[in-house]
């Protein structure tokens, strides 16, 4: 489990210093995640330890969303204040977001 924890952070090193060195717009731990991804998908898959200990991290992943919750709560009175005005933002990028993806997938359809 060790080896495979050292890993997937020696990934997310090699992206961050890429994503620096490269000036590039996309964080370190997501072009991290690619390389893992490319490297995983060349060599066929991931191996038994990678996987088991992917299965570990996955099966605990609901205790990340515990500081995300905490920090709702602290911050009550400012999304009392600002709800509105996020809630608006969040709905528009969505329908944005959505719509976005609909006409990508549908010009893609329409290529072939």
């Amino acid at each position: 489990m060790i080896d495979a924890l050292l890993g997937i952070l020696l990934f997310q090193l090699i992206g961050e210093v890429l994503s620096r060195g490269l000036n590039l717009p996309v964080p370190g731990p997501v072009v991290g995640m690619l390389l893992l991804f490319a490297i995983l998908r060349w060599r066929g898959g991931p191996p038994a330890q990678l996987s088991a200990t992917a299965h570990g991290i996955l099966a605990h992943l609901p205790l990340l969303f515990v500081p995300a919750g905490v920090g709702v709560i602290v911050h009550l009175p400012l999304l009392a204040r600002e709800g509105a005005p996020l809630l608006v933002a969040i709905v528009v990028s969505t329908a944005i977001t959505l719509l976005a993806t609909g006409l990508t997938v549908h010009w893609l359809r329409q290529r072939k």
